[in-house]
């Protein structure tokens, strides 16, 4: 048993690894393009003999993250700047070595948190000061030809990743929601399963695997977040504004239903503990909340209305004001309100509006069989 768990492990981190590598292959396309063009810009149209920077802000730019990367060309070429005057005046202070470049890197760190940088700012002052204390014996008066490095870097990276090779941003947000909707359907039928049979640990199990699974979510948001700026800025990606958004609203409430689906998980692990009755209802509506997740992820892929979601999960409301009327203990009637809060998260994410899904989830909640 255990052996197979195992072995079920290394297949979904094998599974895990691939689509991580069909989703963000083309930020190595990307950054391979880039860090070529911005050598070219700055060794041949700006004439500069050491180019080493341009091609590592463009990388910088593509890399250090999927989205706000306009913002992120702003914070690495600030970076740059405070890296080279730090640099240069300590140099001129205290020379080069060892130390010196260990108290270069100290200030220009400091001098960037100073100015209230963010992460990335500090780092490229960091890097930069380094590079400046080490080049800088057998490079000299290289500070402006750096500076200008580092903004053709960032232009250029801005111009591949927006304009020459921008992402398919529908094509790269499903490969990531898809793998996470499954996840969270999967899940949800394992803890039905548990509630059903009175596993206590099966339901503990679902639980760590769902608080294991937010970097997953994460990386929908990071995933959102780039392609919401290749829309914004990128011509060619204009045209799927309006879907794109309706992505994000339906990401942001499925976030906030794998949240209270967790604390679902959590209270089926107490009541199992605790003994309370279980009435077959109960697991069955949970059991079809998870259908409906399916349901969701596959009208999501398939671009298409998805309405018999929102009946499978009212249909699990209405299972669940059935429990309910049976003598619930304490912690079944938390999955019972926990299940109503996710249902009208779902349908909120099917796109049915606040004041319409509260209203649907009250009459299935009342709603006798």
């Amino acid at each position: 048993m255990r052996a197979g768990s195992v072995g079920e492990r290394v297949r979904g981190t094998g599974r895990d690894t691939y689509r991580r590598l069909r989703t963000y292959l083309i930020v190595a396309v990307q950054a391979g393009l880039a860090a070529a063009l911005a050598w070219v810009a700055a060794a041949h149209l700006f004439g500069n003999p050491e180019p080493t920077f341009a091609p590592a802000a463009a990388v910088g730019v593509i890399a250090a993250s999927l989205g706000s990367r306009a913002r992120r060309t702003v914070e690495l070429i600030v970076g740059v700047v405070i890296g080279i005057t730090v640099g240069d005046l300590l140099i001129v202070a205290v020379g080069t070595g060892p130390w010196q470049t260990g108290v270069i890197v100290f200030l220009a760190v400091a001098a960037a948190v100073l100015v209230r940088g963010p992460g990335a700012l500090v780092t490229q002052a960091g890097g930069t000061a380094v590079l400046v204390a080490t080049l800088t014996p057998t490079a000299p008066d290289l500070e402006l030809p750096r500076t200008l490095n580092a903004l053709v870097g960032g232009v250029v990276g801005l111009l591949v990743v927006l304009v020459l090779a921008p992402l398919n941003p529908l094509r790269t947000v499903r490969r990531v929601a898809g793998p996470a909707l499954d996840l969270f359907a999967r899940e949800m039928g394992a803890a039905a399963q548990a509630l059903a049979r009175g596993d206590t640990r099966a339901a503990e199990e679902v639980l760590d695997r769902m608080r294991a699974a937010q970097p997953q979510l994460n990386r929908l948001g990071e995933a959102l977040g780039a392609a919401e700026e290749v829309v914004r800025f990128s011509p060619v990606r204009w045209r799927r504004r309006r879907r794109l958004a309706g992505y994000r609203r339906g990401a942001d409430h499925m976030n906030r239903a794998f949240r209270n689906c967790r604390a679902l998980v959590r209270r089926i692990g107490a009541a199992l503990r605790d003994g309370e009755r279980v009435p077959a209802d109960l697991p069955a509506a949970v059991a079809h909340f998870g259908e409906a997740v399916r349901l969701l992820q596959e009208a999501f892929l398939d671009a298409r209305e998805p309405v018999a979601a929102r009946e499978r999960v009212l249909g699990a409301v209405r299972e669940a004001g059935a429990a309910c009327r049976q003598d619930l203990g304490f912690s079944g009637t938390v999955v019972v309100s926990q299940l109503r809060t996710a249902a009208n998260d779902l349908l909120r994410a099917t796109g049915v509006p606040p004041a319409q899904a509260r209203r649907l989830v009250r009459r299935a909640a009342t709603a006798q069989a």
